[in-house]
């Protein structure tokens, strides 16, 4: 079990949307060394999962100051490939929320790194929603999560990939709720299945 109860292991879907944030051990988007993942249900429960990734790189100090993951954590930890494999199925058949767009470029930098798939997902960044739901903010701290953890009263510990996955959520939730209405996008539904052993610009 992880330090705050996340799952370890990932709930059947369908989802009406999947939250997901990324750390990294450096600068090096592609770094991935904690994926974490809240799942959503119609009803608006939440569950929170997380896991750590060997990202077979040195860790910047930086980057272990603000989120507390050395090499010593993930020892014993898959390496993302194989991570990645277990969550592409219900990464791909869902919508995506990442709070601004770095999760997603860091995902595409790691299957580039590794020569995987990229998930073919629509990604909706919690930063643009909160921005039209809470639009007093800007100039007054912004739409971070830092900043909306205190706007909004948020539960949450901050730069643990789990935490920030289940705050990008709450987000979206609170937002809807603030402009009146869902975001139509957002919706549970089945996308196609994608084979993760087709090589990238193949048809599946």
């Amino acid at each position: 079990m992880n330090k705050f109860g996340h799952l370890e292991d990932v709930p059947k879907g369908p989802f009406r949307f999947i939250a997901l944030d990324l750390e990294t051990a450096s600068r090096a988007s592609g770094s991935v060394c904690q994926i974490g993942l809240c799942f959503v249900s119609d009803t608006g429960a939440l569950q929170t999962f997380s896991v750590l990734v060997d990202p077979e790189v040195p860790f910047q100090p930086f980057n272990t100051e603000l989120h507390g993951i050395s090499a010593e954590t993930v020892k014993g930890a898959g390496r993302f490939p194989e991570v990645y494999e277990d969550l592409f199925e219900i990464l791909n058949s869902h919508n995506l929320v990442q709070h601004s767009s770095f999760d997603e470029k860091a995902i595409a930098a790691a299957c580039a790194r590794y020569d995987v798939p990229m998930i073919a997902s629509h990604w909706t960044d919690s930063v643009k929603v909160a921005r039209r739901a809470w639009p007093e903010l800007r100039g007054a701290g912004g739409h971070g999560l830092a900043n909306l953890k205190k706007h909004l009263g948020l539960q949450f510990h901050h730069h643990d990939a789990g935490e920030d996955a289940r705050a990008a959520a709450t987000v979206i939730l609170k937002a809807e709720a603030a402009l009146g209405a869902p975001l139509a996008h957002l919706r549970t539904q089945r996308q196609m299945a994608f084979d993760f052993d087709t090589p990238r610009g193949a048809n599946p």
